[in-house]
């Protein structure tokens, strides 16, 4: 096996192999993997949904240790890849270094932040828009009045989720209780379904009816615990109802996959910046399927709807625990 097949995969190696054209596009999955049912598997959907449709290929790769973000990123701009798509925060480091080294390689960064560079595009999500719908909804489920919510990695954009979601609980139930935990401070948070079930118990006994899981392949763990133990819960990023019909209330829909579908369409017509998904762009959202629809009330959609419409015109205002570092619906 050669070197550029054991770093890259299989995958991608034969596409190289097989002469890969040079505005190829490339996608780096965050740890946990591209079948993960939540972030990463949403830029998968977005990428392969451009494949079918153009019948386009790209690179690929899934990361397995945080010594392969630089050298990923390396290799597929040596091999001509454009642009290179990175999923999550942590690639935020690793594209400023690489970077000024490839300065006509457009870096799209979705999560990150990667100031004072010409050649990056970041993507940005209003996850405490989606957040603040979800927990409203939530909020109006729950029994016991007592709610929780289970990040993965405790950085701010796990917490801006938190706030909105705690926000949207207060706006229908001002005297809920909502349960924040985290379950790591490292990326293997990410993906520890096992810790997500044992977080998940412990909110039970503490009351909470209704959690919602904001932690990649951890969330797995989550929503399987709930379904067991007769609570709801609530996914995110992918639309997760299907996983336990009848058991996920909805899901918070943050369209990774729209993302990535459109920066391949684009190509070489990529343009580095800034670019913001909110709930006016539809970039985040709350799902409904049959897979959830008994469980959500006319009365319910309507008045999530009637929320929705109001952060659209920008008559409410949810809270960006990224703005200030604070969060005034709960104490972290």
């Amino acid at each position: 096996m050669t070197l550029m097949h054991k770093f890259l995969g299989a995958t991608a190696a034969l596409a190289l192999s097989a002469g890969a054209a040079l505005a190829d596009p490339a996608l780096i999955f965050d740890l946990g993997g591209k079948f993960d049912k939540s972030f990463n598997e949403s830029a998968y959907n977005g990428a392969q949904r451009w494949a079918d449709e153009t019948g386009g290929k790209y690179l690929e790769i899934e990361l397995q240790s945080e010594a392969q973000r630089e050298q990923a990123l390396r290799r597929f701009a040596e091999a001509g890849a454009n642009p290179v798509i990175t999923t999550g925060f942590a690639m935020s480091d690793p594209i400023g270094q690489v970077a000024p080294d490839y300065p006509d390689t457009v870096f799209v960064t979705i999560d990150g932040w990667v100031p004072d560079q010409d050649n990056v595009l970041t993507i940005g999500f209003a996850e405490h828009e989606g957040s603040y719908l979800v927990g409203m909804m939530a909020g109006m489920a729950s029994e016991s009045g007592t709610v929780g919510f289970i990040g993965g990695m405790d950085v701010p954009l796990i917490r801006k989720f938190a706030c909105g979601y705690a926000q949207g609980v207060k706006a229908v139930n001002p005297d809920a209780t909502v349960i924040s935990n985290m379950t790591g401070t490292t990326p293997s948070a990410w993906n520890d379904p096992v810790k997500g079930s044992e977080l998940t118990k412990a909110q039970i006994s503490q009351g909470a009816d209704v959690v919602f899981a904001a932690a990649g392949g951890t969330g797995v763990g989550v929503l399987q615990t709930a379904a067991d133990e007769g609570i709801l819960s609530v996914g995110v990023d992918s639309n997760q109802n299907p996983l336990h019909p009848g058991k996920v209330l909805t899901s918070m829909l943050k369209r990774v996959d729209v993302a990535v579908y459109d920066i391949m369409k684009a190509g070489d017509d990529v343009k580095p910046g800034f670019r913001a998904m909110t709930l006016a762009d539809e970039g985040v959202d709350y799902a409904m399927d049959e897979h959830n629809a008994a469980l959500v009330s006319d009365d319910m959609k309507s008045k999530v709807d009637a929320a929705k419409a109001s952060i659209v015109d920008g008559s409410t205002a949810v809270h960006d625990y990224t703005s200030d570092d604070s969060c005034p619906a709960l104490s972290f």
